[in-house]
């Protein structure tokens, strides 16, 4: 495609306007910061780093029809001053992947002189808002703020190419993070490259783009986060909150530092601004008001950043200056920091202390901390890595994570607390944690104490070596929680032991943490008994064998139409070949466990050993589903024997326990509800919440 006049001005006006930045960075920033800042721009993304963008094909125009509701609940605002061919491709991108959210798109055109106007009234569906002469960016966007009738308003500039399912994602923020005022976008180069992850706005009212140039992967932008402000090319704000504002401030007309201003006005309110990643936008940089500060539109920059700074010199005088670390730029904006480290990124949908880890780094955010979490062997582990990014957490991992040794050197000073999990993970990190993160207190998650299951495993099997690696563990733990400023259990039980095992240490009990579930079908359409369980832990395989050899057959003796559910993953071929029993169907991992849960009428819990707390009796209970377990199964859980659990420690009362629930509707729903119950008193993010707050959050 040959070079035009307009292409070639880009270029010299980006030549010319980076060079002109650089000086004023070297005054502001000085040598060091400015360095690193054109290492950055030069310093090439590897292609296969680089995000591949959804681009529509390049076609002459031919009219076309966009997303359009007669009842929107958002309202998409384009502001468009000539450029016919950005704003049209805008659109087509829209019409493309169009939102399943009920739009309007309100195109306010700023008095082109183009053939823009012509153009868009051959595209169905659209609201085109002629204005009678150019009033800049701030007034077109106001006009349109006018116009709109949808709960939210969107502003996207008209050189931007929104990715499929970026509107549902970016609005999406609001119902998961209460309290946002503005939700933008990530921004994309054209070439794959960040543009911008949010922004940071500085003492002397400069702002940075984050992560301007990286690799879109990057774990420090890659996580839903709180930012100064987000770019106006790209962000959603509840419509009735821009109205109560007065929409852009024409303080800053036409153009420059309204979103910004904007930004400064909401957080004052109380209200977040957060930049969400999963929502993708291509930005193309400068194409309208070009890049150069010393003439044309964006010479008004330059004047604003003065408006801007005198306005809120108060506010901004608790800002950081300019060359602040990025990481830094986020963590202010939380009350503490607190890295979580365990073995391996949690799954929550296979065993319960992930369930549990994850729901603690939940609460942690409620009560306003910043999460940064990475897994001992620094790995992406898929779509669980990406939960906890959409979660806010930001989750760190290799390439880009270093070595431990390294990673600690640079962010240790970062952390307030650092809570690491089991204690063949905290052996290792304690000296580094010690070294680098010198401010930190440094918690201890036991997650239940290893050395107690495996002495009741020893104890069941009978094996010396068994117990002889059960009190290497014991010394090993001992000497972890001796170390640590915190240790956390999962039960009063354990404490209690720790009270005469390690007497001089701070021990707190933080359980496990579960959500209320759902009602489920009523108990007439309700059948089959269920365990869940992963099958890495060995107390689960011995707990179904006894189960599928000693208490079912009884069972199915009385009740020949009933089914056993076994689920749970990493089955061995020993569980697997139960499957061949009468009744017995062996699922392994299943994604959803709601259909079992809702829809069983008995869980089981026949543990023979184990430690800690079992989510396989908190999950049940949570959605109001009896549980039969053994004593085991239910230690330290407070639990009412024939109130809120039904125990039985030997085959045959454990089957009749199973059928008596199979049978009676009235037990069964006394034991429905008390179970509920004692999840709420006991298990709750609400019970945790003064234990978190004290230890951790504070």
């Amino acid at each position: 495609m040959p070079i035009t006049a307009a292409d070639l001005r880009f270029l010299i006006d980006r030549a010319t306007g980076l060079a002109w930045r650089g000086l004023g960075s070297l005054r502001t920033r000085g040598l060091r910061p400015t360095l690193e800042r054109v290492a950055r721009q030069l310093r090439p993304v590897p292609t296969a780093q680089r995000a591949t963008a959804w681009m529509p094909d390049e076609a002459p125009f031919a009219a076309f029809t966009v997303p359009a509701s007669d009842a929107p609940v958002a309202s998409i605002v384009i502001p468009v001053f000539n450029h016919s061919a950005h704003t049209v491709r805008c659109l087509r991108s829209i019409a493309a992947h169009p939102p399943a959210t009920p739009v309007e798109i309100i195109v306010a055109d700023d008095g082109s002189g183009d053939d823009t106007l012509a153009l868009l009234r051959r595209v169905e569906g659209l609201r085109l808002h002629p204005r009678p002469a150019n009033g800049g960016f701030i007034a077109a966007c106001n006009d349109g703020l006018a116009l709109a009738r949808g709960e939210y308003v969107v502003f996207l500039n008209n050189d931007t190419v929104p990715q499929p399912g970026w509107l549902d994602t970016l609005l999406g923020t609001f119902a998961s993070e209460p309290g946002t005022g503005i939700a933008g976008a990530r921004l994309l180069y054209p070439d794959g490259r960040l543009q911008e992850a949010g922004g940071a706005i500085y003492r002397d009212g400069s702002a940075d783009k984050l992560g301007r140039l990286r690799e879109p992967a990057h774990p420090a932008f890659s996580f839903l986060r709180r930012v100064d402000y987000c770019s106006g090319a790209a962000i959603a704000v509840p419509r009735a909150l821009m109205q109560e504002l007065g929409g852009f401030d024409h303080h800053f007309a036409p153009a420059f530092y309204e979103d910004t201003d904007l930004a400064m006005k909401v957080r004052a309110r109380g209200l977040q601004v957060l930049c969400n990643p999963f929502s993708e936008v291509v930005h193309v940089e400068g194409a309208t008001a070009g890049t150069d500060t010393r003439h044309g539109v964006k010479a008004h920059q330059v004047v604003n950043q003065q408006r801007f700074a005198e306005r809120w010199a108060d506010a901004l005088a608790r800002h950081p200056a300019p060359g602040a670390p990025e990481t830094a730029l986020t963590d202010r904006l939380y009350g503490r920091t607190v890295l979580v480290v365990d073995a391996l990124t949690p799954r929550p949908d296979r065993d319960s202390g992930s369930l549990r880890l994850v729901n603690l780094m939940r609460l942690l955010r409620d009560e306003g901390a910043h999460v940064v979490f990475a897994a001992a062997d620094r790995g992406h582990d898929g779509d669980y890595t990406t939960a906890l990014q959409r979660l806010g957490i930001e989750a760190w991992h290799a390439p880009q994570m270093a070595r431990w040794p390294a990673w600690l050197r640079e962010h240790g000073p970062r952390f307030d607390v650092a809570l690491v999990s089991r204690h063949y993970v905290m052996r290792e990190m304690l000296p580094l944690l010690r070294r680098h993160a010198p401010r930190a207190k440094l918690v201890f998650d036991s997650v239940d104490l290893h050395y107690l299951r495996e002495r009741r495993g020893a104890e069941v099997s009978g094996d010396p070596a068994a117990l002889r690696a059960a009190n290497r563990t014991r010394a090993l733990e001992l000497d972890v929680i001796g170390r640590s400023d915190a240790t956390l259990v999962v039960s009063e039980v354990e404490r209690a032991l720790l009270r005469e095992d390690a007497p001089g240490a701070r021990v707190e009990v933080l359980s496990n943490l579960h959500e209320p579930g759902g009602e489920g079908l009523p108990l007439e359409q309700r059948r089959d008994v269920m365990f869940v369980g992963g099958f890495r832990h060995p107390p689960n395989v011995d707990a179904v064998e006894w189960f599928v050899g000693e208490i079912w057959p009884r069972v199915r003796a009385q009740r020949p139409g009933v089914l056993f559910h076994c689920i749970g993953g990493d089955v061995p071929a020993r569980i697997a070949a139960l499957g061949e029993q009468p009744g017995v169907r062996v699922h392994g991992h299943v994604p959803d466990l709601a259909p079992w849960l809702e829809g069983c009428r008995v869980a089981v819990a026949p543990l023979r050993y184990g430690a800690g707390v079992k989510g396989k009796v908190n999950q049940p209970m949570a959605h109001g589903l009896p549980v039969v377990a053994t004593n085991c199964a239910v230690e330290g859980m407070h639990l009412v024997p024939g109130g809120d659990v039904m125990l039985a420690g030997e085959a045959d009362t454990f089957a009749d326990a199973v059928l008596r629930l199979l049978d009676e509707d009235d037990l069964w729903h006394r034991l429905s509800a008390n179970g509920r119950e004692n999840v709420r008193r006991h298990f709750s993010p609400d019970a945790a919440r003064a234990v978190v707050r004290e230890l951790l959050a504070r």
